[in-house]
């Protein structure tokens, strides 16, 4: 009996320390810092069709704000960078199953995003609701639109805002390009939509004459995906981002990129002086 006991107590170790391998070999497998430097690589999922955020330029080489904001993590990590094209349906599975080491691909923070990957914060960027319609349409605020048909895109987080407390006709298309479409063709007086996406046609020259007319409202921030399991990487991400704000290399990059002062970055600023 008593040696029955024994062999138990030692199965059960045995089973323990196999236990406590295989959780060690799974934690071990999302070290991302580690298996960065170990690679001497950091790949980063980012977006390949968002100017100016991150965009393929004439040459065929992805660049832009995000790109820039990547190519900051991987200096400090002292390795070289490989960027891998994503878009919204693939960029938290490419970080979820390891084939890219983080995603900085203008990605709205969400509850049920963060169930998927971590997202760290303080979130580097956020868009905005803004109109953008023509330079002499006298549009200044919000209220402004009352009564006047809106172009606006189907989905869009703002558009019930727009249509219900600042009473604007809300013409709504499938998508953005339709809706710029109706504007150029003056079937309304501006387009409702995200700061982000006007700020990437703004130097384009059928846009000359047009302008973000009124003040940005209700931004959604901007975070950067990494593995849910790594703590410590998203713990030295946040650490990263906090720098950037305090001391003003986001806005700095803004200018860079020709991207009207977003009002998010200055109260970021504030807040990790």
């Amino acid at each position: 009996m008593h040696n029955g006991k024994s062999l138990q107590r030692k199965l059960a170790a045995m089973f323990a320390g196999l236990f406590m391998l295989a959780a060690g070999a799974g934690w071990a497998q999302v070290d991302t810092m580690a298996s960065i430097k170990q690679k001497g690589k950091m790949v980063v999922g980012v977006k390949a069709d968002y100017k100016p955020f991150g965009y393929t330029d004439p040459a065929g080489k992805i660049v832009g704000l995000e790109i820039d904001l990547a190519n900051d993590i991987a200096r400090r990590l002292g390795v070289a960078i490989e960027l891998v094209p994503v878009v919204a349906a693939n960029r938290m599975e490419f970080v979820k199953q390891g084939r890219t080491d983080m995603m900085i691909a203008t990605m709205a923070y969400r509850p049920d995003r963060a169930e998927v990957v971590a997202i760290p914060q303080p979130y580097y960027y956020a868009g905005a609701a803004t109109v953008f319609a023509k330079k002499n349409s006298g549009l200044k605020n919000w209220t402004d639109l009352k009564g006047k048909p809106v172009c606006a895109v189907q989905g869009a987080y703002y558009n019930r805002k727009t249509g219900e407390e600042f009473g604007a006709q809300l013409v709504t298309f499938k998508g953005v390009t339709e809706a710029m479409a109706a504007l150029e063709g003056g079937n309304c007086v501006g387009t409702v939509f995200d700061t982000t996406f006007f700020a990437g046609i703004m130097g384009d020259a059928k846009w000359a004459d047009y302008a973000m007319m009124v003040p940005a409202i209700d931004p959604e921030p901007w975070g950067l995906g990494v593995r849910k399991e790594d703590t410590k990487f998203a713990a030295w991400i946040s650490d990263v981002s906090k720098e950037w704000h305090k001391t003003g290399f986001v806005l700095e990059l803004e200018k860079k990129w020709g991207i009207p002062q977003s009002p998010f970055l200055l109260e970021q600023q504030a807040k990790n002086k």
